[in-house]
């Protein structure tokens, strides 16, 4: 039986999403859980993977089961063993040809800064703290400079095992980008909805628009990094902390 399940999961406790023999992974617990739970070998697929330190709230997985599994039950089982680090809020039966990957046609991220004098030990967790003030309508003006496909080479660190030769095409379509605040806690939320990442993109993406909001650089910087194609045009990525896995799309039923 396929199944699809809806997962969050705390990013701090793991070395990212993939099974990486040595150390702890999200994708390692869940294999080992759901395996012991189910008794039989389960590997899970997963709608994008995230890297050490990144959190999220809407991932999506694919796996088989045998066809006995009670699904509410291995449900229960999971949450039990793995939270609070990961939770599983949804679990269904799908058909055979479902794949938490290959079947989503979009992706949405999301990156939290805290944009305020003093930090806030509370926060630090999921935040980047930024004490310069921003200009939010400079950094949505730059976020128009995303949208549509683009060449993303200079957000994108090229894996050293990519999974296909297409990993190594930096093409991609971004539908949607911009930010939302501050709130009343001075926390600002860049959204960006695209049918695929490659990686590190969100971060580095993040990283040049904070320098654009502080006056670093110009809102034509945005511009004038997708054209290098050039790793190095972007700089630093943003801290993985502040960025979170928010919703995978699929198609309509």
């Amino acid at each position: 039986m396929r199944v699809r399940a809806a997962v969050a999961y705390d990013g701090a406790p793991f070395h990212g999403f993939a099974v990486n023999n040595g150390v702890r992974t999200v994708a390692g617990d869940l294999d080992s859980v759901l395996s012991r739970v189910t008794g039989c070998d389960v590997v899970v697929t997963c709608a994008g993977r995230t890297d050490r330190g990144v959190h999220a709230a809407g991932q999506v997985l694919s796996f088989d089961v045998p066809d006995s599994v009670d699904l509410e039950k291995m449900r229960r089982s999971v949450n039990r063993l793995c939270a609070p680090s990961i939770v599983m809020s949804m679990v269904e039966p799908v058909g055979s040809d479902f794949d938490a990957r290959f079947s989503a046609t979009g992706r949405t991220y999301r990156y939290r800064v805290l944009n305020c004098p003093d930090p806030d030990p509370l926060l630090s967790p999921t935040t980047w703290h930024v004490g310069a003030q921003l200009d939010v309508e400079a950094m949505n003006l730059a976020c128009g400079d995303l949208i549509g496909e683009h060449d993303f080479t200079s957000f994108c660190r090229r894996r050293k095992n990519p999974l296909s030769e297409s990993a190594l095409v930096m093409v991609r379509r971004v539908e949607d980008a911009g930010w939302i605040g501050p709130d009343d806690n001075g926390i600002l939320v860049f959204e960006i909805t695209a049918s695929a990442f490659c990686h590190q993109m969100v971060r580095s993406i993040v990283g040049v628009l904070i320098p654009i909001g502080t006056g670093e650089l110009p809102v034509t910087g945005m511009s004038a990094v997708l054209e290098a194609r050039d790793r190095q045009a972007a700089g630093k990525p943003a801290p993985p902390q502040g960025l979170t896995l928010w919703s995978v799309r699929y198609p309509t039923p």
